[in-house]
């Protein structure tokens, strides 16, 4: 098992760099001038290229690439062009925001996804099946900025019952588990959860008919094996992949939230991309996107690891 994981870890170490130079081409080669925001109209050339020497931006791309991995391994990834604060602790406070949305939001997924597919794959081809399925087709069809938009207008606006933007009373951005707070994170942390626990139930539901079909869950019938211990050796067998898909999820909440968070104004890293893409600020744009990409493949690693533990196989293999 140690020896697994240490092979997992040296494979991740070449991702993470090409994830980096990935993402700083892109925030790189993508048209504009990243000074535009700071630069008045009536810039003197003398004050760009003391503004681009300040930044970097006058070296050669490799340069400026090798200065940028050098200075984000020992955790600085440079000064915002928009507000001139370290980017590393914007990036980090609207990570932890989105973080706490989307383990929240997969949770919600997780439990109700699962429970919709135990039910559908148990009960194959009833009206229990049915109507699971059904519901977990709406969750993956349905767009999550339009179901945001469409619970501000029932449960805000109309019911009056839950706040429809910010983190918490007052726009404060500091965080406690009370329900002054709690209740602005249920409209958004619900819209997270639709597309997870679509994804979930179909992918629950196909394993447990597949594995209901197999010839050891016949001959545990036979053996005269209660309803009770059937279930637990599907959920033994089940476990693994749903897991593995519930990793995926949160990692893609962690890096696609970006409209829901706009939707309710949550503090978090959707919402800092979109005001760092509209504000053309590069430093902040990049070091967001490197951040979320390392944290989607740290997520990738601790997955493998757990997967690994719940079947022996995979290591083996």
């Amino acid at each position: 098992m140690f020896a697994y994981l240490i092979r997992r870890v040296f494979y991740t170490l070449p991702i993470m760099l090409g994830v980096a130079l990935v993402c700083f081409a892109l925030v790189h080669l993508s048209p504009g001038d990243p000074l535009v925001s700071v630069l008045p109209a009536d810039a003197s050339a003398e004050l760009q290229a003391q503004l681009r020497e300040l930044y970097g931006f006058n070296r050669p791309l490799p340069e400026q690439f090798g200065r940028w991995i050098w200075r984000a391994v020992q955790g600085d990834l440079g000064m915002s062009i928009a507000t001139s604060r370290p980017v590393t602790g914007e990036v980090l406070r609207a990570v932890v925001n989105t973080l706490r949305l989307a383990l929240v939001a997969t949770l919600i997924g997780f439990v109700l996804g699962s429970l919709f597919g135990f039910v559908a794959g148990y009960f194959r081809n009833s009206w229990l099946d049915r109507v699971a399925s059904l519901l977990s087709v709406l969750g993956v069809s349905v767009p999550h900025y339009w179901l945001g938009m469409v619970m501000v207008i029932v449960f805000s606006s109309l019911l009056m019952w839950l706040p429809a933007t910010g983190a918490g009373p007052g726009g404060s951005g500091d965080w406690a588990w009370d329900w002054a707070h709690v209740q602005f994170m249920i409209l958004p942390a619900i819209t997270m959860s639709v597309i997870p626990m679509g994804i979930i139930a179909r992918t629950v539901r196909a394993l447990v008919s597949e594995i209901l079909d197999q010839e050891f869950i016949v001959g545990l019938r036979a053996k005269g094996l209660t309803h009770r211990g059937i279930f637990a050796h599907v959920v033994k067998n089940v476990a693994p992949t749903a897991l593995a898909v519930m990793g995926l999820q949160l990692g893609y909440l962690l890096g696609g939230s970006i409209l829901i968070e706009t939707v309710f104004s949550w503090p978090g890293t959707g919402f800092l991309l979109n005001q760092a893409i509209f504000q053309r600020d590069l430093p902040l744009l990049q070091g967001s996107i490197l951040v979320l990409a390392l944290f989607f493949v740290l997520l990738n690693l601790l997955v493998d690891v757990v997967q690994t533990l719940l079947d022996p196989r995979i290591a083996r293999a």
